[in-house]
């Protein structure tokens, strides 16, 4: 077995526990390497800074949606109910460290990390073309821009929700996405389905 993979697995999974602990504002990449008793050098040569932690955090929830995306019983669902099931098993992934989460977050959007901004807009913008290819959403130009959009909203207000939400299993949040896609439903049917018109005598 490969340990690289390994180590850098349990490098992460070490910073969510200490961060459970401190709060991810307050750890330090010290911090993991005195707790497995490693250098900062070998934590380099897997995460060059700490936001690539958060980087790396959130892959995981992309690599799980993806997981959950290949179940054959999603190809039998309606979008609304693909982009459910693919938006809360991206979210289910980060649910263990829900609060960590919601701290990443703020740290990126701290006034003085812009730079970490810019790489969080990236991200939102990666997360949702990967939602659109694991909902096979193949609409083009205007449509695909409106789609787009639209997710991008919906994907962000959730992720909102789901941050400040104890409900059990979050149950809060997967209602709130359920009416948001619901509405986003029923505006583009508006907007693609024209009325069928009349049938002249």
């Amino acid at each position: 077995m490969n340990a690289e993979p390994e180590l850098a697995a349990t490098i992460l999974d070490t910073a969510l526990q200490l961060a459970e602990e401190k709060s991810w504002e307050r750890l330090r990449l010290q911090d993991i390497a005195y707790q497995l008793n490693i250098s900062l050098n070998d934590i380099r040569m897997h995460y060059t800074q700490k936001d690539d932690l958060v980087e790396a955090w959130f892959d995981r929830a992309d690599s799980n949606m993806l997981q959950a995306a290949a179940s054959p019983e999603l190809a039998q669902l309606d979008m609304s109910a693909k982009l459910h099931h693919i938006i809360m098993a991206w979210l289910d992934a980060l649910a263990p460290h829900r609060q960590v989460t919601a701290d990443m977050l703020w740290y990126k959007l701290e006034p003085a990390h812009l730079h970490l901004q810019i790489l969080g807009i990236l991200r939102i913008s990666r997360t949702v073309q990967w939602f659109r290819e694991a909902a096979e959403q193949d609409s083009t130009h205007l449509r695909r821009i409106l789609e787009e959009v639209g997710l991008t909203s919906i994907y962000v207000a959730t992720f909102i929700h789901w941050m400040n939400d104890t409900s059990e299993q979050q149950q809060h949040t997967r209602n709130f996405l359920t009416n948001r896609l619901r509405d986003a439903q029923s505006c583009a049917n508006q907007l693609w389905h024209k009325p069928s018109q009349p049938q002249a005598d």
